[in-house]
């Protein structure tokens, strides 16, 4: 009955919105009777730069800025690296010194066995408990690659051919063991650990003449055995965490196998409750994300979808305009309405490409900091996605909307160099407009008891909150 009278609802609701539409003005509806997902998260990654913040004061400044609910960001996920061990290994090929990862273990040969000690990487987890402090309630552990005692090769950048597996199959249950007691010594120091991630974009080539980054290649086939045995031993330890993965590193359609893969088996399909994918290569490919989502839709749609890495790849666009703003935002539309994400996740916090950074001037907010903002501090866990609708038929703006119990929250990025006169649908009540352009900050610049038309300003964000 109920799905009947929302059929009607929502067939009344779309006569009225072509009532309205017609005219000049752009007019952009809300229907809150169709809907989507519902969200659980926003969050960032602290690799590479936590590890690399000797100051205590800049730390919590930094944690304060991404977490607090009030005066920063109001993010709930803290991907929290567990390295590899490059830092200290003598052997390593990583170019880039600033991304070799400390590990929390040295490997003894003689037992074969290794011996933790969980004082190390205290310059990132100084930062992480301050991000508990300020509001961070789950933390995910990745790595991007075995410990590099366990690999082929003697090193956690990959082999010293690309595209080979680096981890030897007689070395997956260590694997699996080394991870998982770091996450049981994460949740006995008391951090709220959500769930663990023990591979990093398996389908590149992680390895060969030149090496940048901590890395292990593994096709399909290998990638789901591994995460089989993970899924299998955490269940039977009990865990109180989750196997997430396999954080693909591309989602179009030729690298359909390591998501259909994935999907098949069913000792994940019973485990896990997420596929993790990066939104990468697809930037404001419409069509491309679009059929991905419809295939999760189609195919798998008992499995929630978490995007859990994205920055600009080739960073091109100055990270002090706006443009880096707007393109950020159009990402995370993308991302929620195309490929219906329940989570969304940075890469990285604190990085030229990132959210903030250190220049001559001290620590910066980069505009991608606001334009992110615009979500994460109105669109909060347990709000449900609705359907928008648009008067227009070209992408100069894009929006999304969600239902957070009872209020309305809508972001809309015009991405075009002219303002546009806009009227909206469906949003009754009193109301809140905030806004980033050349100017402004994600700052409140009007509010009242009812929304009637008004100007978006060219190349601008806003976010317009009702109810």
């Amino acid at each position: 009955m109920k799905s009947i009278l929302a059929l009607i609802l929502s067939f009344f609701q779309l006569i009225s919105f072509n009532v309205i539409r017609i005219g000049k003005t752009r007019t952009i509806g809300v229907n809150r009777y169709v809907t989507y997902q519902t969200f659980e998260s926003f969050g960032t990654s602290a690799a590479w730069w936590a590890q690399n913040v000797e100051d205590e004061e800049t730390a919590e400044e930094i944690a304060r800025l991404l977490y607090d609910k009030e005066t920063g960001l109001g993010l709930e996920v803290f991907r929290y690296n567990v390295g590899a061990g490059e830092k200290e290994n003598p052997d390593s090929r990583i170019s880039i010194e600033s991304r070799k990862a400390e590990s929390f273990a040295a490997y003894d040969k003689e037992t074969g066995s290794f011996k933790y000690d969980f004082s190390r990487d205290s310059n990132a987890r100084r930062v992480l408990d301050y991000a508990v402090k300020y509001g961070a309630d789950k933390v995910i552990l990745f790595s991007n690659s075995p410990h590099y005692a366990l690999t082929v090769s003697g090193q956690a950048s990959g082999g010293l051919e690309s595209h080979r597996n680096n981890l030897p199959e007689e070395n997956y249950g260590a694997y699996v063991d080394y991870m998982l007691t770091v996450a049981d010594k994460f949740v006995e120091m008391g951090y709220p650990v959500f769930g663990i991630s023990p591979i990093n974009e398996p389908q590149w080539s992680w390895g060969g003449e030149r090496v940048t980054q901590e890395g292990c290649h593994f096709d399909a086939d290998e990638c789901i055995k591994l995460l089989e045995l993970f899924a299998q031993t955490m269940k039977e330890r009990n865990v109180s965490y989750r196997l997430l993965g396999p954080e693909s590193g591309q989602l179009s359609e030729d690298q359909y196998e390591y998501i259909d893969k994935f999907m098949r088996s069913q000792i994940l399909r019973d485990y896990c409750e997420y596929f993790s994918g990066h939104s990468y290569w697809m930037d404001n490919n419409y069509d491309g994300k679009t059929a991905t989502g419809q295939k999760f839709a189609d195919e798998y749609s008992d499995m929630k979808f978490e995007m859990s890495e994205w920055c600009e790849l080739p960073l091109k666009i100055d990270s002090t305009t706006v443009d880096s703003a707007l393109y950020m935002a159009n990402i995370i539309i993308q991302d929620l309405t195309l490929l219906n994400a329940v989570s969304w996740q940075s890469w990285t916090a604190v990085n030229e490409d990132g959210l903030l950074n250190f220049t001559d001037e001290g620590l910066v907010k980069y505009m991608r900091y606001y334009a992110f903002m615009h979500f994460s501090r109105f669109i909060k866990p347990g709000a449900v996605r609705i359907d928008t609708m648009d008067s227009g038929d070209n992408r100069d703006i894009q929006s999304v909307a969600f239902d957070c119990g009872g209020r309305t929250v809508m972001v809309i990025v015009n991405n075009s160099d002219s303002d546009i006169k806009l009227k909206t649908s469906g949003l009754r009540g009193s109301y809140e407009i905030y806004r980033t352009d050349e100017v402004k900050r994600c700052e409140q610049v009007e509010e009242g008891s009812r929304l009637g038309p008004h100007t978006i300003p060219a190349k601008s964000i806003e976010t317009i909150v009702v109810g």
